[in-house]
């Protein structure tokens, strides 16, 4: 072996180091500066509502969770027993850089879209509605899910979210700071027997929980519209699980 050109490796090898150590060291820095101008901002701590122990956890009496995968699921068997009046669904999107947003961290495992549009949603109903929540870069995509699935959008509902001060909770965006989520609505067939028109707002206004954990109000929303029907949440999570609600996940 050229014994130059070892020193040489050891010599970048040695700088690639001091290199990695000087990057660290700023990203401390910059994560110190971040959550300063947070909480100067306002904006929520959201390590203390990603952290909540859920060990300990009930479910609700009346509820129905079925932990499992989402993707190997026997959802023939399930179409055979219960046609659905409504679906919820939280897809686990995959975002458009493999590198999150400044101050974004995902801890849950993301899907490709072909995986989300391979769940044959067109069996369980053969009429209701359909609640999909969506991130920015998938707008287009859920509604090409829609029509796929049999559905024609007709509604959308806002969540602006709040701090514990109930002050809007800001994130990081790509362009803008991010403080709400949107969940579209489609519908398919013939109304639900029991529906209920107008009844509820298309804006909810509620305290930001942990990673992903969407408001209580948007279940309201849904029993207040379709009172006493058959409910199915897809990608559903433990602080999800609610009476007379069908639940199914991997994270249950």
């Amino acid at each position: 072996m050229d014994t130059d050109d070892n020193g040489d490796d050891i010599s970048l090898l040695s700088a690639l180091r001091r290199r990695e150590q000087t990057i660290c060291m700023r990203m401390e820095q910059l994560e110190k500066e971040i959550a300063d101008l947070e909480k100067k901002c306002g904006v929520e701590d959201k390590s203390q509502a990603a952290n909540i122990d859920m060990s300990e956890f009930l479910a609700p009496k009346w509820s129905v969770p079925i932990r499992a995968n989402v993707m190997n699921f026997e959802w023939e068997r399930l179409a055979q027993v219960c046609q659905f009046d409504v679906i919820l669904m939280d897809p686990p999107w995959q975002l458009a850089s493999q590198a999150p947003t400044r101050g974004v961290a995902i801890a849950y495992q993301q899907l490709p879209d072909v995986c989300i549009e391979s769940l044959p949603i067109q069996l369980l109903q053969t009429s209701g509605f359909i609640f999909i929540w969506v991130i920015n870069n998938k707008y287009t995509k859920a509604f090409q899910l829609m029509k796929q699935w049999g559905y024609t959008y007709v509604d959308d509902i806002t969540w602006v979210k709040q701090t514990v001060n109930r002050r809007m909770a800001k994130g990081h965006g790509y362009y803008l700071q991010h403080a709400k989520e949107t969940c579209l609505v489609g519908k398919k067939g013939a109304d639900p027997p029991t529906l209920q028109r107008s009844v509820a707002s298309d804006i909810i206004f509620s305290e930001r929980r942990g990673q992903s954990q969407k408001p209580e109000e948007m279940y309201e929303i849904i029993e207040q519209l379709v009172p006493g029907g058959n409910y199915l949440e897809i990608f559903g999570r433990k602080n999800n699980l609610r009476d007379y609600w069908v639940t199914i996940g991997n994270e249950l």
